[in-house]
């Protein structure tokens, strides 16, 4: 009887250590596929820019329109705050 508590709690652990390996095998596997999500949006926007450079020129025209009026908002608020 003493050899078999030994031989459950061994055999108890295996099974928690096999299902604690389950779930962390499973959400590394969530992470890849997000991962891989990401990569193959990246991937498709890269086509898209290479096929149309209209689109890259319009994505430079806009980011360069967003960083002048944020240097006009930045300019304003210091104004407001000499006030």
């Amino acid at each position: 009887m003493a050899e078999s508590e030994p031989q459950e709690a061994n055999y108890d652990n295996m099974v928690k250590m096999v299902e604690d390996l389950n779930r962390d095998l499973e959400e590394l596997l969530e992470e890849v596929e997000k991962l891989t999500v990401q990569a193959t949006w990246m991937a498709y926007d890269m086509v898209v820019i290479r096929t149309n450079p209209d689109l890259a020129n319009s994505m430079r025209r806009l980011e360069d329109a967003f960083l002048s009026c944020k240097e006009e908002m930045e300019k304003k608020w210091q104004e407001a705050l000499m006030e």
